[in-house]
């Protein structure tokens, strides 16, 4: 089956209440979410802020799961923690789904803000500048 069909099946489960793991890909959530190998727990989104980890159609063309890195008014910047540059733009419509857990690739489940995290989010956006060199060394261990 398609990703974007299941993709869209998961969305309207989520928008009719039902929390639903789907498996994520790609590295451009390193180091908080790493693709292929853990999945993500998708719920109703609330009203979207800062520092949220989202399901999102963007630029009108394909779905990621990012941080929301700005709100202003309807517009949302989204950015992959793994990224190095800005990235994505969507409108609070486009936002389908919240990440609240991530299962790892053993089975745990951890919640995705509580307060050790949600400092571990900072300090990495604090050290975005060197994120190059981090995500380097971190690829090679």
């Amino acid at each position: 089956m398609d990703d974007i069909v299941i993709i869209q099946e998961a969305i309207k489960l989520v928008e009719e209440g039902v929390s639903v793991t789907l498996p994520v890909r790609g590295n451009s959530m390193l180091p908080f979410i790493i693709g292929d190998q853990e999945s993500v727990v998708l719920q109703k989104p609330e009203q979207p802020k800062v520092g949220d980890v989202v399901l999102a159609w963007v630029d009108g063309y394909r779905y990621v799961i990012h941080r929301i890195i700005r709100v202003e008014g309807e517009k949302i910047t989204l950015m992959g923690d793994g990224n190095l540059v800005y990235g994505e733009h969507c409108t609070i419509d486009e936002v389908k789904a919240m990440v609240t857990h991530v299962v790892t690739a053993d089975g745990h489940t951890y919640y995705l803000y509580g307060w050790w995290r949600r400092c571990a989010v900072k300090i990495w956006w604090l050290l975005k500048p060197f994120r190059k060199y981090l995500l380097a060394i971190y690829r090679r261990l």
